[in-house]
């Protein structure tokens, strides 16, 4: 599954960056549904929260039209530098992208209610019911928020494991599930990719 796909150079590259400083990328896999995604929903304006260095942007910009922007946060600003290394490798220009370094939690109130279709989270594990909350405030009805790691190594399943990380995959995972305005889906790709469309 996670071969069906094969990355190219530019993502082989940004993927063995990003292992270098412990930016752990989402698989080729799940790279593949991002970009399949953002394909099929046409997106135009996405926010991606934790750059990492560049491998799910460059998934996410490759299935976006050709004039499309990905809003991208980071606290890391080290590893947005890598990001960037990436796009210009994959022939993705500096305009297609918005660099914001800072916390996903003090940056995301700043976003624009509803003015986004695609929303991708792969920050702080412990973070992302709140990335889920900011995630239905800026999506517009039928755009779709992704979270990375769903699965947390095998963790979310046994309710035994109950360090924060897990608790808070686990309680995303439950809102998604439970949240009549939105209709989920838990992809086993890589890590789990855990997806849902905002109803109209």
């Amino acid at each position: 599954m996670e071969e069906f796909v094969r990355e190219d150079e530019p993502l082989l590259n940004a993927r063995r960056r990003g292992e270098e400083v412990g930016a752990q990328p989402i698989g080729p896999a799940g790279g593949a549904a991002l970009r399949f995604l953002a394909s099929l929903i046409g997106a135009r304006t996405v926010v991606e929260i934790g750059t990492g260095c560049g491998v799910s942007g460059i998934w996410l910009m490759r299935g976006m039209a050709r004039d499309a922007v990905l809003t991208s946060v980071d606290v890391e600003p080290e590893h947005q530098r890598l990001a960037k290394q990436a796009y210009a490798e994959a022939g993705l220009g500096a305009s297609r992208t918005r660099m914001i370094a800072g916390r996903a939690l003090e940056v995301l109130p700043r976003l624009t209610d509803g003015a986004y279709d695609m929303v991708f989270c792969d920050a702080l594990k412990r973070e992302y019911p709140e990335y889920l909350t900011a995630a239905l405030r800026l999506l517009r009805p039928g755009g779709v928020v992704a979270f990375d790691n769903a699965l947390w190594h095998h963790r979310v399943a046994d309710p035994s494991n109950r360090d924060p990380d897990t608790v808070a995959v686990r309680e995303a995972n439950a809102m998604v599930r439970d949240d009549e305005r939105l209709v989920p889906l838990l992809l086993p790709l890589g890590d789990g990719l855990l997806c849902a469309l905002k109803r109209d």
